[in-house]
């Protein structure tokens, strides 16, 4: 049975004293929570070791937002993914369209980013999804079908069980605008169909698959009903606990 993720993805916000705050009653209201849903918290590299010691012994796993694409050296201002699995790190977020937007990464820097992440015992978070022209376009299924060649069919079925799909809808983060159910569930069962056309249905079947595109207490459990859509990415209602959590609850 595929696992059931919310994950929140706090971004650049708050301050080191507000992210433990924040960690510490995500935690308190966790036991809230269906006990087969796994909830993640990705904080700034800033808030990585005090958030880990708020987690520990807690149901709640931390996560990266981002990593390095080299293993080590002279690389001012980057974070390596041995560096991230020795602050307490399980998993790390990789590819999400702001960073693919405003920082110019590409599927190849993804890759070597994926390869060094699994390598130093994490899990990777990665995130596809098209722009507002491109859905209108009608070419969202050739853009994320592509994200998931170009950066997925590079490793190995045993890779697989430790990498988790974000769809994003771009056009929908922080835009207040919301993929419908269909909308979501569609694209979903696509990517999903992409994955097992490399990796053979039991891996497909296997992967969870999270929507990660304004995602909200309001329409959560609709979107979560469907059957390809295994929880969410979240943004801006991972800032507040209780909303973080009454997603989760949304199971």
């Amino acid at each position: 049975m595929r696992k059931k993720i919310v994950a929140g993805n706090w971004k650049m916000n708050t301050t080191v004293p507000e992210g433990v705050e924040l960690a510490k009653a995500v935690v308190a209201k966790s036991a809230e929570v269906p006990a087969d849903v796994k909830l993640i918290v990705a904080t700034p590299f800033t808030h990585l070791c005090p958030v880990a010691q708020v987690l520990e012994g807690s149901s709640v796993s931390l996560s990266a937002e981002n990593c390095a694409d080299q293993e080590k050296g002279a690389y001012t201002g980057e974070v390596s993914a041995a560096m991230l699995a020795s602050a307490g790190c399980e998993y790390t977020i990789l590819g999400h369209s702001e960073r693919r937007q405003y920082y110019g990464e590409t599927d190849e820097k993804l890759v070597a980013k994926t390869r060094l992440a699994l390598a130093n015992g994490l899990k990777v978070i990665l995130c596809v999804g098209e722009k507002l022209e491109e859905r209108e376009a009608g070419k969202h299924f050739d853009v994320c079908e592509a994200q998931i060649k170009h950066v997925l069919y590079q490793f190995t079925e045993a890779d697989m069980q430790r990498i988790v799909i974000a769809y994003e809808p771009v056009w929908a983060i922080g835009t207040g605008k919301t993929a419908t159910a269909e909308q979501a569930e569609e694209i979903h069962a696509f990517i999903r169909k992409v994955v097992a056309g490399k990796f053979g249905a039991a891996v497909a079947d296997d992967m969870s698959i999270l929507y990660g595109g304004s995602c909200k207490p309001s329409n959560a459990r609709e979107l979560f009903a469907q059957p390809d859509i295994d929880g969410g990415l979240i943004g801006g209602a991972a800032l507040k606990a209780d909303d973080f959590i009454a997603i989760a609850r949304s199971y």
